[in-house]
């Protein structure tokens, strides 16, 4: 039995396919894309789709991004210094994500860079080893 609600809402999509109010959306004529939630137990995926609705980013993706743009950003430096420090902020947020994973240390991600680093301040620019 069709509730008083129920054919309000009827009514209201009939009239809407009248005025044409449902051609030419955005997606219209190609498939569904469905989320795939089967690795996610069942009786976690509203929360899931809760939090992705609210953007909410686990903190573990957030550090990996930062990662990712500290590398990118690593790469394009000229300045030692600088480099040094932002060598330092990744190495200390690998150690971070490292630290929020909780599992085996085989599969932590190594720290980058130190030693390539180092050797490099350690050189004047004569290619001479400095003295500390």
């Amino acid at each position: 039995m069709i509730t008083g609600f129920e054919k309000i809402v009827e009514e209201r999509i009939r009239q809407a396919q009248k005025n044409g109010d449902f051609e030419n959306l955005p997606g219209a004529g190609k498939p569904l894309r469905f989320e795939e939630t089967g690795q996610i137990p069942e009786d976690l995926r509203l929360a899931y789709k809760m939090l992705k609705n609210a953007d909410y980013v686990p903190p573990e993706l957030a550090i990996k991004k930062e990662i990712t743009s500290t590398e990118a950003l690593l790469e394009q430096m000229t300045d030692e210094q600088l480099k040094y420090k932002t060598l330092k902020k990744l190495n200390y947020l690998i150690m971070k994500l490292n630290t929020l994973r909780k599992s085996a240390i085989e599969f932590e991600l190594p720290q980058k860079y130190e030693e390539r680093v180092v050797d490099r301040l350690s050189l004047n620019n004569n290619g001479q080893s400095v003295n500390k």
